[in-house]
């Protein structure tokens, strides 16, 4: 409950906020999305299956995102960092699916 309500204020204060993206903070912003959506699927679906803990989720989330974001600049870096963003929107897509499957099958026996 207190991570919906925590989503609703942080929801409600971007509207009224809107902030800024940094403009040299902009190609990881939408990575970093991807990644903290693959562990979110992931704490659901352990939640689901009885074998939620927190600090995995913690460190899933965590680790999840600033490794897809490393990966992204140092894509940037090599002057590759397109395709590199494609490939770990490819792999956290792959994973973000396969974990809404467990859901589903868990959900609905289906």
């Amino acid at each position: 409950m207190i991570a919906l309500i925590g989503l609703v204020i942080g929801v409600t204060l971007g509207f009224v906020l809107q902030p800024d993206v940094p403009l040299w903070l902009q190609p990881y912003l939408p990575i970093a999305i991807v990644a903290a959506l693959d562990a979110m699927f992931g704490g659901v679906r352990a939640r689901l299956e009885g074998i939620f803990d927190e600090k995995v989720f913690v460190v899933s989330f965590l680790s999840n995102t600033v490794i897809a974001a490393l990966i992204v600049f140092l894509g940037d870096k090599l002057g590759v960092g397109s395709q590199l963003s494609t490939g770990v929107v490819v792999v956290l897509g792959i994973r973000i699916f396969a974990n809404a499957a467990g859901i589903r099958r868990k959900l609905f026996g289906a």
